[in-house]
């Protein structure tokens, strides 16, 4: 069985090869941004596959966070998990300083959002998109911030960030 530290390092890998991939959706569609639904509709197959990338990558990201990342930092600080609600765990983050929990919270609703992407509302659509454009930013600076407090606090070695 595999330590809570190895463990937590193929998490943080997981983590950086999601952002790289969202960093690189992002730059493919910034000549697009914001999409309209009359640009959206004339977008062809790959922009699309761009956008389709982008939303998987942002969902996958923070779900390996919420799931994985936040608490194994709470349990390589030697803090007892096992019985806290998600909501705890992300006061303690809170606490720590590596997450706010009302941002973490809008960032899931946000992100819920886009679940109806195949909505036959393209302006729901088109909004859903250009609202995890814009966020990509945000959730990349709060696993930037994790990381960098991680590397520090736990003496980490990660390539490929």
């Amino acid at each position: 069985m595999k330590d809570i530290k190895s463990t937590f390092l193929e998490k943080l890998h997981e983590c950086n090869q999601h952002k790289n991939r969202l960093l690189t959706a992002k730059e493919k569609l910034k000549i697009f941004m914001p999409l309209t639904t009359q640009s959206f509709s004339a977008l062809n197959d790959e922009n699309v596959s761009f956008i389709d990338q982008m939303i998987f990558r942002f969902s996958k990201l923070q779900d390996t966070m919420g799931d994985k990342v936040f608490p194994s930092i709470l349990m390589l600080s030697g803090e007892e998990i096992k019985n806290k609600t998600f909501i705890d765990r992300l006061n303690r983050l809170e606490e720590l300083g590596l997450v706010r929990k009302d941002e973490w919270m809008q960032l899931r609703k946000d992100r819920n959002e886009i679940a109806h992407e195949y909505s036959f509302n393209q302006d729901e659509v088109v909004d859903s998109i250009n609202l995890i454009y814009s966020l990509v930013g945000k959730i990349i600076d709060i696993y930037d911030g994790m990381y960098r407090y991680s590397l520090k606090k736990f003496d980490l070695r990660i390539s490929n960030h």
